[in-house]
């Protein structure tokens, strides 16, 4: 017997199925990228790492107040006194001062125009953890939620692998600048039906991944409303709610839009958050699930004791949240270095001729690379990208992986390297594209030696494997 045959045999079938979402070109582009990684002096002909929605742009402004903070911490000094009180909590319901600090920056974050209360502040372990807590909540084995598309191909991961919910993709496309129509909607809720699929809700990611846009105050009403006449859930993802540009408008959250609908029945709402793209705290595991039934508030309690936030993580950001003056600067600065993060690249790529999706929020861009296929087809977005990772050094990731309806969008995320990075890859993107990007350009023109700034990893039959030794991006990829 071979030992893939065996693994199956003594392990569960939740370990061994396929259903995590791996076998993904999004994740192929992570696993290639580990293998050849860019550095400026070590490797500078690596592959540079556009594929991590990660933000690193403010990191300075953290690092001077926790600097200025040491009783913050429970490892120095000034803060040990608090060590046992800390190193011993476990309630789940979290540090009551951590859970006002969440509800206040929520708020914050949303201009003020809603408040949330802390008893309604239910943790989990990062946004993965959150997104697959709701479906554990709301839905049973072979339940579905409906969810427009493009959207981040880790929810399969997040809400199926483990839940056995399924997705029913409601397709968008950008003739209409991919808005999520009630047409759309109401032809997946009937396909489901037909098939006898029970549709227990519908998911949304405002402001979204991978578009970077935000769902202005009329789709929102409309989404409430098709949930309400269907009764069913509505999930809004909203881990990005910080990332809006400076000048762009106010951010409407789903907690705002309800406040001022009569007859809506707020028990199907859920918000998901986290801290780690709005901050760039990923690795703190800052999940929140909030929601507006007292039911699911106490089952999701219960459960966040599989992926509870660590008490010394909650006792620092309790301590900087509750910092008026440094929230203040830090959502104005994050904002603006965004903005301005993001229009270095559109000047970049508008040079040579590259067309993007116009977006107001995000660490990411949605670009149109349709002028370089062989034909319009996924097949020729896939060779496309191999060319990409395998010869420019780029790792973006193709709209197929993120159910894209059109072949020759891909994901660039921006926010995760630094400035000299940043022009190391408009560098590459220049001598790639030249001035000619509106003529088909030839794979023979895509040469091994450029430096392009996109990170990649190389692919191969090996790379397309969940069970490579490399260890599994699934646990960062974002």
């Amino acid at each position: 017997m071979d030992s893939g045959r065996m693994s199956q045999q003594l392990l569960s079938k939740i370990a061994t199925n396929d259903k995590h979402g791996e076998n993904s070109p999004y994740f192929d582009g992570w696993k290639a990228y580990e293998r050849n990684p860019f550095h400026p002096t070590k490797n500078p002909q690596g592959v540079i790492q556009m594929g991590l929605a990660e933000n690193q742009l403010c990191f300075d402004l953290i690092e001077d107040w926790i600097l200025n903070h040491p009783e913050a911490s429970i490892c120095t000094p000034e803060g040990v006194h608090q060590f046992r009180n800390i190193a011993n909590f476990q309630d789940y319901h979290g540090l009551q001062q951590f859970r006002n600090a969440i509800a206040n920056w929520m708020s914050k974050v949303r201009g003020g125009r809603v408040r949330f209360d802390p008893d309604r502040i239910l943790m989990s372990g990062g946004a993965t953890g959150a997104n697959e807590q709701i479906m554990f909540c709301l839905a049973d084995p072979g339940d579905a939620f409906m969810i427009p598309t493009p959207f981040y191909p880790g929810f399969v991961r997040d809400l199926c692998w483990r839940t056995q919910v399924q997705l029913i993709p409601v397709h968008c496309h950008s003739s209409n600048d991919f808005k999520i129509t009630r047409e759309a909607l109401e032809e997946a809720y009937k396909k489901a039906k037909e098939d006898n699929i029970n549709v227990k809700g519908l998911i949304i990611t405002n402001p979204s991944n991978p578009l970077g846009t935000t769902l202005d105050r009329d789709t929102l009403k409309s989404l409430v409303s098709f949930i309400n006449e269907k009764n069913i859930h509505l999930v809004c993802d909203e881990i990005y709610a910080a990332t809006v540009f400076s000048s762009s408008p106010s951010y409407v959250s789903v907690a705002e839009v309800i406040q001022e609908m009569e007859h809506c029945k707020r028990e199907l709402i859920h918000v998901i958050y986290s801290l780690s793209k709005d901050m760039g705290f990923p690795g703190f595991r800052v999940g929140i699930v909030y929601s507006f039934n007292d039911e699911v508030v106490a089952c999701a309690r219960k459960m966040s004791s599989f992926g509870l936030v660590s008490s010394q993580t909650q006792h620092m950001l309790a301590s900087m949240l509750s910092d008026e003056k440094f929230v203040t600067k830090f959502l104005s600065e994050n904002s603006r270095r965004l903005e301005e993060r993001h229009e270095k690249f559109m000047k970049g790529l508008e040079e040579v001729n590259i067309v993007r999706f116009p977006s107001s929020a995000g660490l990411f861009f949605w670009m149109n690379l349709k002028s370089l296929l062989e034909e319009a087809t996924f097949e020729a977005e896939l060779k496309l990208w191999r060319v990409i990772i395998h010869e420019v050094k780029l790792n973006v990731s193709p709209g197929s992986s993120f159910n894209c309806s059109e072949p020759g969008w891909f994901r660039v995320c921006f926010a995760n390297m630094d400035d000299e990075t940043v022009e190391i890859a408009l560098n590459r993107i220049r001598e790639l594209v030249g001035k000619e990007t509106k003529k088909p350009v030839g794979m023979k023109r895509w040469q091994p030696n450029l430096r392009l700034s996109f990170s990649s990893r190389r692919f191969d039959e090996s790379a397309m494997s969940p069970h490579s030794p490399i260890t599994s991006p699934l646990v960062q990829a974002t």
